[in-house]
């Protein structure tokens, strides 16, 4: 098998050849690092390759191979971490001049998990300063761009980790969101991106564990191998105190499913944000496609009343409790939006609070109860299309202008609000090549259902099997079309 046909194989794929000894941790590991060394100069997805690394842990791999030793679902599949995830002897940036040169001493549970499942740690995975916003750039590293359109955004915060899934350079990766960041990305780049429910994956370490709108998450390019990493990912751990005690070995049962009577709310806009025209004409054929798999589709929108002011009240808070203390001792180490973020915690009050917990409690009630009618909410995940990667944010969505650089991201951050789990999953392009996914949300602590109507969805499509045209040049960047 040559080494590009190993980078074209899932991670499902990858590991069932790796358990038969067809093919060695080592191979897997020299193809994608050729494969990086060639394409990730032209995206910017992994800012740091850990080589030397990864190549002892391949050795290992193997050995355990050979020896006999038990091998954990991910043997041998090299994954590369977000740079938001500590990661023990390799540099963290955060995406921040203030983090430049940082090497932590420890590993984040996530790492922790996906290296003590036999995963092969290749590098780090762009991501903008302190993970804020939805378009991958920073100081330190420049703008990560799409492998559909060089000329082109990834979204973000986990945008360096959806562009190296698109690109071929890793089968999985890891990622974190609270306003969109793993599913924002996945939309822009044709792969899958699942926001688990609150404590579902264990985050450790945090600036406060208890919080509740950020998560941590899988990424891969079929909801199969997303099932795959969340088997290792979801076990639960006390350093997390929201850790579910649900066992992971749920998301090892197969995903296939008849969906006939399945009642699914489809919402195109979530009731009246502004859509990008070419959205809604690549949303469209979903629609059919939910009905073919035998779902009863209904053109239905919940009522997300609340969600603005719980989602940026409780982010403001969270800035201002985590980055706040350096901002003050160093605010020439901060971007624009991170600034912005820390001033706006530093004015919200305890009355900010109780207001904001009101109305997020009132909206998970009656989000409960639309999806004892229907089991799933299927909605767009962004109201635009990959936009100009030179560009900070939209400046306007259909007509309407962005104040902030938050705005285009509600049909992301309004689900995050209800604590729900979501999962973006490819659905289509738009005229001019630009990957289109659609959002799945589901019941409260059903993520395994939603990738289970993620994977029959993307089965029906084959529209995440596209695999991009890289040029060498973004101006000569040719769209690849479905």
């Amino acid at each position: 098998m040559s080494e590009d046909e190993l980078c074209l194989r899932s991670a499902c794929e990858l590991a069932g050849l790796l358990r038969r000894r067809e093919v060695s941790a080592r191979e897997v590991l020299r193809a994608h690092l050729a494969r990086i060394d060639a394409v990730n100069p032209k995206v910017n997805a992994i800012v740091t390759v850990a080589r030397e690394h990864a190549h002892r842990a391949a050795h290992a791999a193997d050995q355990a191979i050979m020896s006999g030793a038990p091998l954990g679902p991910l043997h041998g599949l090299p994954v590369a971490h977000k740079d938001l995830t500590e990661t023990k002897g390799i540099r963290t940036t955060y995406g921040s001049p203030a983090r430049a040169e940082y090497v932590p001493d420890f590993d984040s549970i996530v790492v922790e998990r996906l290296t003590s499942a036999g995963a092969v740690t290749v590098g780090k995975t762009n991501t903008p300063e302190w993970g804020t916003g939805s378009q991958t750039f920073n100081p330190l590293f420049g703008a990560t761009r799409n492998p559909y359109d060089l000329s082109k955004t990834v979204g973000g915060s986990s945008g360096g980790a959806a562009a190296a899934l698109a690109a071929r350079l890793v089968p999985i990766a890891d990622g974190t969101d609270m306003g969109g960041s793993l599913r924002n990305p996945a939309s822009f780049c044709n792969v899958v991106g699942l926001r688990p429910s609150l404590g579902r994956v264990p985050m450790w370490p945090a600036a406060d564990p208890l919080f509740t709108l950020g998560v941590a998450g899988p990424m891969a390019r079929t909801a199969a191998d997303v099932a795959l990493l969340m088997r290792v990912l979801a076990e639960p751990d006390p350093r997390s105190p929201l850790s579910h005690h649900v066992p992971a070995s749920r998301f090892a049962d197969p995903l296939d499913r008849d969906f006939a009577g399945t009642s699914v709310a489809w919402s195109v806009d979530l009731g009246g944000l502004p859509v990008d025209e070419r959205v809604l004409r690549a949303m469209a054929p979903g629609r059919q496609v939910l009905s073919e798999l035998g779902c009863r589709v209904t053109d239905r929108n919940p009522d997300l009343t609340g969600a603005e002011d719980a989602f940026r009240t409780w982010r403001a808070w969270y800035y201002a409790l985590s980055l706040g203390p350096l901002y003050r001792e160093h605010p020439e180490w901060f971007g624009d939006s991170a600034a912005w973020n820390i001033e706006a915690g530093w004015q919200v009050t305890g009355e900010d609070l109780a207001r904001a917990q009101k109305r997020r409690i009132a909206l998970y009630h009656r989000m409960r109860e639309f999806l004892d009618t229907h089991e799933f909410l299927v909605t767009l995940v962004s109201p635009v299309p990959p936009f100009d990667v030179e560009l900070p944010y939209p400046p306007e969505v259909a007509g309407v202008e962005s104040e902030s650089y938050l705005d285009w991201m509600r049909s992301c951050y309004w689900i995050s609000a209800t604590g729900l789990p979501a999962a973006s999953v490819p659905c289509g392009f738009t005229d001019d090549g630009l990957p289109v996914g659609l959002q799945i949300v589901g019941r409260p602590g059903d993520d395994f259902g939603v990738l289970q109507l993620a994977h029959a969805f993307e089965t029906a499509t084959g529209t995440g099997s596209l695999v991009p045209a890289i040029p060498d040049d973004p101006a000569d960047s040719h769209r690849s079309r479905p």
